[in-house]
C-alpha cells in the first residue's frame, strides 16, 4: 500500500467565522452540505453517504478557528481538517481543508472537496 500525503485546499467564502464554524464541526452544519446523514456520540461523528456509515473522532479543535478529524479506519497520522484563516489584505474568510490521498488520487479527491464545498457555499447563500 503506498503511504499517502497531505494536501491543502483553500477557498475564500463569504461568511463570518462562526457561522462557518457552526458547518464544519456540528452534526446539523455538516448534513447539511458533507454527508447524507450525520451523527455525534461523545467526540464521535458518524457520516452516512448512500446508506454506508463511516466514523470518525474529532482529536483537536479550537472554536471558530478548526476542526480536525481522524477516520476511525486510518492510520493514526492520517486526518482530514476545517481551518478558518482570515486574510489580512482582503479582509476574506478562507476555509482552508487539510486531507491525505495517495499521490495519484489527490486530483480526484480535490474534485470532490470542490464539488462538497461548493454545497457548502450553496447553503451558505455564497
Amino acid at each position: 500500500m503506498t503511504k499517502k500525503q497531505i494536501y491543502t485546499l483553500e477557498y475564500p467564502v463569504r461568511c463570518s467565522p462562526g457561522i462557518l464554524y457552526e458547518f464544519l464541526s456540528t452534526p446539523a452544519g455538516l448534513q447539511e452540505w458533507f454527508a447524507d446523514k450525520v451523527d455525534e456520540r461523545d467526540t464521535v461523528f458518524s457520516f452516512t453517504w448512500n446508506g454506508s456509515t463511516d466514523r470518525a473522532e474529532v482529536v483537536e479543535g479550537e472554536e471558530e478557528k478548526f476542526i480536525r478529524f481522524h477516520w476511525m479506519h486510518a492510520p493514526k497520522d492520517e486526518y482530514f481538517e476545517f481551518r478558518i484563516e482570515k486574510s489580512e489584505v482582503t479582509n476574506l474568510t478562507i476555509l482552508v481543508i487539510k486531507d491525505f490521498a495517495e499521490k495519484r488520487e489527490i486530483p480526484d479527491q480535490s474534485r470532490l472537496w470542490d464539488y462538497q464545498v461548493k454545497e457548502l457555499f450553496h447553503r451558505l447563500g455564497n
